[in-house]
């Protein structure tokens, strides 16, 4: 692919409100934080900023409301080098909200209003699909409605335009949908629930890797945490282990290592450099706390990995 390779993506835009705490509460208990912020995320918005960040040439098909976060989070998208043309405002509904707790071991607990984001319906994906047509590959996730989903795999597999999913939340989908999928990047719980198959070691992996093969999936890259990435191309498999950093919360971990990846692989690198470099992007992340104030810059990334060769 030249250098030039668009990138499209599509998915939800939040506002995150996190709260540290010691524990996460239990029900009927009150557990009073330590740290409060407000930070931009949504699995789309992350990744696209995780992919803007790196150099990728991006272009984002998304929903705010009409209210001032939205148009705060409009122009941060703009500063991280992302085209928000395709950044609807929808009149009388919030943007999207995220109430994260994270607890001491930088875990987190997450409830979501999903607000402007449920108005990113098939018609609208259909009033962008210049922007799918265009692209060299199309990243999405599943804070957006389904039926959008499937609707912006179909139109991008009709110009021939690469789909990568990244399942998540967790949520069994159709055959139909997984169909149109060129490459899919579950975490463990994503992974079995989309294929039956508990992920505890590689072997999981390589079989429910192969389930999602059999799906008519070419490459599966599923993420496993401090132990790497399980990456499977046509039944071919292996582990990729990831870099060992000091985590402050892993928000926006594996979001931050799928827009880096793909704008590695459109840059042309081969697949287990490409991993590489997603692993740099998401170990920097880690290190940072919120989510898209913790997505590292391209020279960042670069940096890291001069230091471990």
């Amino acid at each position: 692919m030249s250098t030039h390779a668009k990138l499209a993506v599509l998915g939800s835009i939040n506002a995150d409100h996190i709260l540290n705490l010691a524990h996460f509460p239990r029900p009927g208990e009150t557990v009073i934080g330590k740290q409060y912020q407000i930070a931009f995320g949504g699995k789309g918005a992350n990744q696209a900023v995780a992919a803007g960040r790196a150099g990728a040439d991006i272009a984002f098909i998304a929903c705010v409301g009409a209210d001032d976060i939205g148009e705060r989070i409009r122009q941060q998208l703009e500063q991280d080098r992302i085209d928000i043309a395709p950044v609807e405002t929808v009149e009388g509904e919030a943007t999207g909200v995220a109430m994260i707790f994270v607890n001491a071991e930088g875990e987190n607990n997450i409830g979501i209003y999903s607000g402007a984001n449920a108005a990113l319906t098939p018609a609208c994906v259909v009033r962008h699909q210049q922007v799918i047509a265009e692209a060299d590959a199309l990243l999405m996730q599943l804070e957006s409605p389904l039926e959008s989903v499937l609707a912006a795999a179909e139109i991008a597999r009709a110009h021939h335009t690469q789909v990568i999913l990244n399942p998540a939340p967790a949520t069994q989908l159709s055959d139909a949908l997984l169909s149109h999928i060129d490459i899919i990047t579950p975490n463990e719980t994503e992974a079995e629930i989309l294929t039956g198959i508990a992920v505890k070691n590689d072997d999981d992996a390589a079989r429910a890797a192969a389930a999602l093969h059999a799906k008519g999936i070419n490459t599966v890259l599923i993420t496993l945490g401090r132990r790497g990435v399980w990456l499977s191309v046509a039944g071919e498999g292996e582990r990729i282990p990831g870099f060992s950093v000091q985590a402050v919360d892993t928000i926006a971990a594996g979001d931050t290592f799928n827009g880096a990846f793909i704008t590695a692989r459109l840059e042309g690198m081969a697949l287990r450099e490409a991993v590489r470099f997603a692993h740099a992007a998401a170990a920097i992340a880690v290190t940072r706390p919120g989510a898209q104030p913790s997505v590292p810059w391209r020279t960042e990334i670069d940096a890291f990995l001069q230091q471990q060769d």
